[in-house]
């Protein structure tokens, strides 16, 4: 270990969301932490669901920790150990390197193995039981960039047609409106799929993407005018109770 920089501390930050990610995907009979390899202080300094190990941020790195460390593999090999207070633990350990290719951090996941079952699906299934979202968006899991296409206006076509409370003459520039707000029309021939896809005219596309971006225009204008104005209101006061 050696003394961290600065712009290794800004490496180990921009992981913090990551620990955050991670505990949320796999629940709450999952640890995950991030520790700081700083020769000064090696410690956790982001931890969720620490309540498994009874750690928190600030606590000193582990003699494992240390071990896998040592090993020589960036990622190891999956490996069970016990918590302090008798639980079995399924853990991993991710080394992290700056550009100097220097260990400065690591990142473990600790699941709990005892954790009822139950319990653990509830946590990876959130709220299956308590009722069923209809409203849920498919992901788009595409080879190429005109299958993702496809399938996202699909999607999008599905999901306005099924809106009673959208009037069917504006069903077509609803399905446009959300297209564009997903940035679709940002990838080539991205219109000339989309015409196809809801069989409509290109002209059409191209009339909704212009009403569209002119109303997006309008409001940016209005809101930039609306700073303004707060902003000298703001000054004037100020110059007043000076």
């Amino acid at each position: 270990m050696h003394e961290l920089t600065e712009s290794d501390y800004d490496i180990l930050h921009a992981l913090e969301n990551i620990v955050d990610g991670i505990a949320a995907m796999w629940g709450e009979h999952t640890e995950v932490l991030l520790h700081c390899l700083d020769a000064k202080n090696p410690s956790i300094m982001k931890i969720a669901n620490g309540h498994i190990t009874g750690r928190e941020v600030g606590a000193p790195i582990t003699n494992i920790a240390l071990v896998k460390l040592n090993e020589g593999k960036d990622v190891s090999d999956a490996y069970i150990t016990k918590s302090p207070d008798g639980k079995t633990l399924r853990s991993i350990t991710t080394i992290i390197r700056n550009k100097q290719h220097q260990a400065i951090g690591m990142l473990c996941v600790n699941s709990n193995l005892d954790a009822p079952f139950q319990s653990m699906m509830q946590s990876l299934l959130p709220n299956m039981y308590s009722h069923v979202d209809h409203s849920v968006t498919a992901e788009t899991f595409a080879r190429n960039n005109d299958e993702m296409m496809h399938s996202s206006i699909e999607n999008v076509r599905e999901q306005v047609v099924n809106d009673t409370t959208i009037p069917p003459s504006k069903k077509s520039r609803e399905i446009v409106t959300r297209l564009h707000d997903l940035g679709i029309f940002d990838l080539k021939d991205s219109a000339q799929i989309a015409a196809k896809g809801l069989d409509i005219s290109i002209h059409t596309i191209y009339r909704y993407l212009r009403e569209i971006r002119a109303h997006e225009a309008l409001k940016s204008l209005c809101l930039r005018k609306l700073a303004s104005l707060i902003e000298a209101i703001f000054l004037s006061r100020f110059r007043v109770i000076k």
